[in-house]
């Protein structure tokens, strides 16, 4: 059995994520989507809503299954006996920030990196500007799978309504 491993933050999944998934579930006879960390990213949403938000999204695929990346990802790929990491790219910029990852995960587990190139009407999507879209109140829900715009949107609000630092006492003259 082929499997692969889509890693990734998700913060939030896009229609890009998910073709790209769709496409390698051609390709492969098994796909797992990781839900990683990224230790220089403050995720919008935690772990499990990203998670569970996949799965949503992807139930249609019985082929694919989401998961949560406890640690290094080349472990969490050798332990599923993946025999390939997936990445999808949008341009060349994307391709020079993958490119070293993807020698780095072969040098340390000799798993290899397949790379798909984005869909054209799809291209523009990216999880980073879907959230600063929705931050200023702007229209995501033709960008992400249904029901993910509401999760975005409610994320925010509740960053809103909950103070970033707790309020000092104050003080007695």
């Amino acid at each position: 059995m082929r499997i692969a491993v889509i890693p990734g933050t998700f913060d939030p999944v896009t229609l890009g994520h998910v073709d790209i998934v769709t496409r390698a579930a051609a390709l492969f006879d098994e796909v797992i989507v990781g839900i990683a960390r990224n230790a220089s990213k403050t995720p919008l949403l935690d772990a499990e809503t990203r998670r569970a938000a996949f799965a949503r999204a992807v139930e249609h695929l019985p082929q694919v299954r989401v998961e949560i990346v406890p640690g290094l990802l080349v472990d969490f790929c050798r332990d599923l006996g993946a025999v390939a990491i997936v990445k999808g790219l949008r341009g060349g910029g994307d391709l020079d920030a993958e490119a070293p990852m993807a020698a780095m995960n072969r040098h340390l587990s000799g798993i290899d990196t397949v790379f798909l190139v984005s869909d054209g009407r799809l291209a523009h999507i990216a999880s980073s500007m879907v959230r600063d879209i929705a931050r200023y109140g702007g229209p995501i829900d033709d960008l992400v799978p249904s029901g993910v715009g509401d999760l975005v949107r409610d994320a925010y609000r509740a960053r809103e309504t909950t103070p970033s630092t707790p309020p000092t006492p104050k003080e007695s003259s």
